[in-house]
């Protein structure tokens, strides 16, 4: 039950890779999604799953009736849910699992009732971002002896990547591509900065469709011969294209995680409001350099890495020292603990 609606798709795709590596574990599982209708990915869902006028968590009575329907062993909402629908899921057994990747999430799976419910608590970023646990948490957590907390660092889909893959110097990834409100303009910015960095003699490659960049955006012969399109690519194939990247230009949402993961030198700039302080806290600790969303900065900021090999280095080298974790397996790790208790 990730929180879900017509815009933005991180919550989703977190539970899919989630999903999808818990299927392949367990061959006999079944796994349910509950969403909105208005989710623009719903036409291409790999699980079944009943559709919602708007998100879950505004639908106590349906999840609740679907819930006492399935009966599931395990019931994980990611930044979505209600008491009840969390009293439901306890009193039919089902462990549950919550998911936080905001504070206001984060303060609601602290709360005392819903501590005494819940049995594992995910925080869907590393600590770098989301911070330690603060005193008020460790007391409860030591008071209640419940639940679980951990963190799941970074997400990423489990596929073999292609023996072909695609190499690039510079790979340009801006996102957005659910019609999160602003994220049009932002598209475009990062794809005329893609345009710069070609023209200038680095071979780059756009990873998004170009005409959600807008209208006079789009491929062409007027493009570059050093700007290369892809529409859309398996993450996995996305993560080998960053690992032999230059330098990766994304966005502040888990592209930028992902690329930190990859050891990839990293410029990002913010598509959305709580971007921003996901990249500053990353900025901090050396392991990417943020820029506006604004074509004319984001080419600055990635020219002067090109031409300073000594800063995009150390940029690399620290973002491989902090040694991610691999959240996936985190969550599988989580799953089968779960799975013995039931």
């Amino acid at each position: 039950m990730p929180v879900s609606g017509p815009y933005g798709m991180g919550e989703y795709a977190r539970c899919a890779a989630i999903a999808s590596a818990a299927l392949e574990c367990w061959p006999e599982a079944s796994v349910h999604f509950l969403l909105s209708r208005q989710a623009p990915y719903i036409a291409r869902l790999p699980f079944p799953v009943t559709l919602l006028p708007s998100s879950a968590t505004f639908h106590p009575a349906a999840v609740i009736e679907l819930m006492r329907t399935w009966r599931p062993d395990v019931a994980i909402f990611d930044n979505a849910g209600r008491s009840a629908q969390l009293r439901s899921a306890h009193r039919l057994g089902a462990r549950i699992v919550f998911i936080s990747s905001r504070r206001r999430q984060r303060r609601r799976a602290f709360r005392l009732a819903w501590m005494r419910l819940i049995d594992e608590h995910w925080i869907a970023y590393p600590k770098l971002i989301a911070g330690e646990l603060g005193l008020l948490e460790r007391a409860k957590l030591r008071l209640m002896r419940r639940p679980r907390v951990r963190y799941l660092d970074v997400i990423m889909a489990r596929a073999a990547p292609q023996a072909d893959a695609m190499r690039s110097e510079v790979v340009v990834i801006p996102g957005g591509g659910t019609g999160h409100p602003g994220a049009r303009d932002a598209a475009g910015q990062f794809l005329t900065a893609a345009g710069n960095l070609a023209a200038a003699g680095f071979a780059t490659t756009f990873v998004g469709p170009a005409q959600d960049a807008g209208d006079d955006a789009r491929p062409g012969t007027a493009s570059p011969p050093l700007l290369a399109f892809v529409a859309a690519l398996p993450q996995a194939d996305l993560a080998a294209l960053m690992r032999g990247a230059r330098l990766v230009i994304a966005n502040g949402g888990a592209t930028l995680l992902q690329a930190i993961a990859c050891g990839a030198p990293c410029v990002a700039a913010p598509i959305a409001g709580d971007q921003r302080e996901r990249i500053r806290a990353c900025a901090a600790a050396g392991v990417a350099v943020e820029a506006a969303p604004h074509a004319a900065d984001l080419e600055a900021k990635a020219r002067s890495l090109l031409e300073d090999e000594p800063a995009r280095a150390a940029l690399a080298q620290r973002a491989a020292a902090l040694e991610l974790a691999d959240g996936v397996q985190i969550a599988l790790d989580a799953l089968e603990g779960l799975r013995r208790r039931s």
